[in-house]
């Protein structure tokens, strides 16, 4: 049992006077409806995942806030307690619809613009308060990326909505969003200490292969990575054919370059795909793999001027049934 010092004081309080970093971070994860949410004395971790073969996780740091309050949840003491929680107490964990917030950051988008950032949640459930000021607008419009005004987010503790504050040219929307017990998961684990492929490179040309292979309508992707050429490889299969994607080793194109020896592993395409849209928007991109097949993908992102914010993806690989045999290989 948990609770915060003071009932009257919510447990977590921040205000941004940039709602678009915030809506840019969140929509590259929106690739599924819900998100786990994270909270504590140094920022918020929002997660997504999919079938547990997917993961996204957006960081949303403190200083991306210009002001940021977190009153640790305490845990109730009981008779055997003989030591003192420790003074960082206790994160604020809980579940949103993340489409939902999603559409409410964007509230400031001008009232002719109907097309909705989320197919997979067609209803936005969980969304009450004035929220009907017209859909969003398409990715990367301007009107979207000049989104104005201030932003105060707040939650009272477990089990209380997450309440949204928006303030523009002396008009105060306010929306609550109902929040929900979060499901027991866990991380998709990256094995540190047996790291087999480790490539640093420009988000944008991971993106363009990405892209470029999408043309043979593929179902899986394999990544090829060795110490000899071809260095670094992508190459896609599907019902119209296959195509290959190969990078050199200059170091103009792969700022970093870690492949002690020659790995393949292959994945399901359209989850890669899934994190397209932080390929689009990140600066460069790192790209790891340890001995068990699992992808990281981790984009750094500028938010700012001289400021970065991480967008994390992570895959597990593609296991081919019995009888399909080991593509790539």
């Amino acid at each position: 049992m948990t609770s915060s010092n003071d009932p009257s004081t919510p447990v977590f309080n921040a205000v941004s006077s940039s709602t678009r970093q915030l809506f840019q971070l969140l929509r590259c994860i929106n690739f599924a409806p819900r998100a786990h949410v994270h909270i504590n004395k140094i920022g918020l971790r929002f997660t997504v995942e999919e079938s547990r073969v997917m993961q996204g996780q957006a960081f949303l740091d403190k200083s991306l806030f210009t002001s940021y309050t977190f009153n640790p949840l305490v845990a109730e003491p009981s008779e055997d307690d003989a030591e003192p929680e420790e003074e960082d107490g206790e994160p604020l964990v809980l579940e949103i619809s993340l489409s939902s917030l999603l559409e409410t950051l964007q509230i400031f988008v001008s009232n002719d613009l109907k097309d909705r950032w989320s197919s997979r949640d067609p209803t936005y459930g969980g969304v009450t308060g004035s929220v009907a000021r017209g859909g969003p607008a398409a990715a990367f419009d301007n009107r979207v990326l000049d989104m104005a005004g201030l932003c105060r987010l707040s939650c009272a503790g477990v089990g209380e909505p997450l309440c949204i504050v928006l303030e523009e040219t002396g008009v105060t929307t306010t929306c609550e969003l109902v929040t929900y017990e979060p499901e027991p998961r866990a991380d998709i684990p990256l094995q540190t200490d047996a790291i087999s492929q480790k490539i640093i490179m420009k988000a944008r040309w991971l993106h363009d292969a990405i892209t470029e292979l999408s043309s043979t309508s593929p179902t899986r992707l394999t990544i090829v990575a060795s110490p000899v050429a071809p260095y670094f490889a992508l190459s896609s299969s599907g019902p119209l054919g296959s195509a290959t994607v190969e990078f050199s080793k200059d170091p103009q194109l792969l700022e970093t370059f870690y492949v002690p020896r020659r790995v393949v592993n292959t994945y399901k395409y359209s989850l890669i795909k899934g994190a397209s849209r932080a390929m689009e928007m990140a600066n460069k991109v790192s790209i790891r793999g340890d001995d068990q097949g699992v992808l990281s993908l981790q984009f750094i992102i500028e938010v700012d001027d001289d400021r970065f914010s991480f967008v994390d993806f992570r895959f597990v690989a593609y296991i081919p049934e019995e009888g399909e045999g080991d593509e790539g290989e």
